[in-house]
C-alpha cells in the first residue's frame, strides 16, 4: 500500500458527509487512510484497539467500519461477530491473510468486504463507495415535495411542472404548506379554512383549482384526493 504524503486539503463536512472508523494497530497505517480518505470527501475517525473502537461507536454512529482482522487482544473478525449480534453497521475487514478460507471466514463473521494486503488506496475507495451506495439510504430533499411532473418547494412557496413556475395565489401557497406539512393525512375543511376563505364550499373550489395545476387528470386525482365526508389529503411520491 502506497499513498501520498503531500498536505491534507482542508476540507470541511457537513453531518451528512459519510463517517467511517479506521481500526488498526498500526498508527502509520490508521493516520495514511485517515489522510487518504479525508482527502476524498469523507469523514473518518480512528482507534488502535477493538476496545477504543467500542468506546467512539458508543458516541457516534458511524456509517462504515475499516477493521484490521490481526490486532492484538480483540482481533477485527472478533469484533465484526461481536458487532453483528446487534448491529448492521457496514464492516471492511482488512488483513494480510489472502487465503480463501480466510475470506470465507471473513464474510461468513458478517462483514461486508474483505481486502487483503497489500492493497491499493484506490481499489479501498472504490470498494467504500460500493459499500455504502448498497447499505446507506439516499438522503432525500425534505424542502421539495414530489407530485408526480410537479414539485411543491416548501421553502420558496413554489410550484413547478415539468420545470415551468407554476402561479399560485397567496391562499393556494397557504393550503400547499398546510398540506406539505401533513402528508398522507387527511385535512378537515375545518381545518383548511381560515377568515378569508368563508365557507366549506370555497375550500371545494380552491381544492379544484389546485388539482388543475397538479394533476394530469383533475377529475381522477392522484396526489390531492377526496377522503369522502371527512376532507382532503395530500399524497406525494
Amino acid at each position: 500500500m502506497s499513498l501520498a504524503t503531500s498536505e491534507a486539503s482542508h476540507t470541511s463536512f457537513d453531518e451528512e458527509t459519510p463517517h467511517i472508523l479506521i481500526v488498526d494497530d498500526d498508527r502509520r497505517i490508521r493516520e495514511l487512510l485517515k489522510k487518504y480518505l479525508s482527502e476524498n470527501g469523507y469523514r473518518v475517525a480512528t482507534a488502535e484497539s477493538a476496545a477504543e473502537a467500542r468506546a467512539r461507536m458508543a458516541g457516534i454512529a458511524f456509517d462504515l467500519l475499516v477493521l484490521d482482522v490481526m490486532m492484538p487482544g480483540e482481533t477485527g473478525l472478533e469484533l465484526t461477530k461481536s458487532l453483528r449480534l446487534d448491529s448492521s453497521v457496514p464492516i471492511l475487514l482488512l488483513t494480510a491473510r489472502a487465503e480463501t478460507e480466510h475470506r470465507i471466514e471473513g464474510l461468513e463473521g458478517g462483514a461486508d468486504d474483505y481486502l487483503p494486503k497489500p492493497f491499493e488506496p484506490r481499489e479501498l475507495l472504490l470498494r467504500i463507495g460500493t459499500i455504502l451506495k448498497r447499505t446507506v439510504p439516499e438522503k432525500t430533499d425534505a424542502s421539495q415535495i414530489r407530485l408526480g411532473a410537479c414539485r411543491f418547494d416548501r421553502e420558496r412557496g413554489e410550484l413547478w411542472r415539468d420545470g415551468n413556475l407554476v402561479r399560485l395565489t397567496d391562499r393556494e401557497i397557504q393550503m400547499m404548506h398546510l398540506f406539505a406539512s401533513r402528508p398522507n393525512e387527511t385535512l378537515s375543511r375545518t381545518l383548511l379554512r381560515n377568515d378569508e376563505a368563508g365557507t366549506e364550499r370555497a375550500i371545494d373550489v380552491q381544492i379544484n383549482r389546485l388539482r388543475r395545476k397538479i394533476e394530469k387528470d383533475p377529475k381522477n386525482p392522484i396526489y390531492l384526493q377526496t377522503i369522502r365526508g371527512l376532507g382532503y389529503v395530500l399524497k406525494p411520491d
